[in-house]
């Protein structure tokens, strides 16, 4: 059982920066996922276990930052020139066992955090 707990949320201004961290009880292969009210659980960015391979939305791409610390099993979510469609509740995953194959859909993961809210505001 890996236990996730992440932190970093708040409320910025568009063009704002936050970073979200998530903190799991052992290595993985991690990813970030958002929901906004009304809408499907949607994939924003993903890092195998070693931290040599990250997955992006294209929506997030070039603005979003997925990396790890390892020694503190610790992955972040450097987000910069947030807009406001970017609002959401972020929840932090991670899927069973040392895998490096990408995985973008939330049934692929095993084990989720109880998320942070990020509202970015006009």
């Amino acid at each position: 059982q890996v236990q996730l707990v992440e932190s970093g949320g708040g409320l910025v201004q568009a063009g704002g920066s936050l970073r979200l961290s998530c903190v799991a009880s052992e290595r993985a292969f991690m990813g970030w996922f958002r929901q906004a009210p009304g809408k499907e659980r949607e994939f924003v960015a993903a890092i195998n276990w070693s931290g040599g391979s990250t997955y992006y939305a294209d929506s997030v791409k070039g603005r979003f930052t997925i990396s790890r610390e390892n020694a503190k099993n610790t992955v972040y979510l450097q987000m910069n020139s947030l807009k406001p469609e970017d609002t959401a509740g972020y929840y932090c995953a991670a899927v069973r066992g040392l895998t490096s194959r990408a995985r973008y859909s939330p049934d692929e993961y095993d084990y989720w955090g109880q998320g942070t809210q990020v509202t970015v505001s006009t």
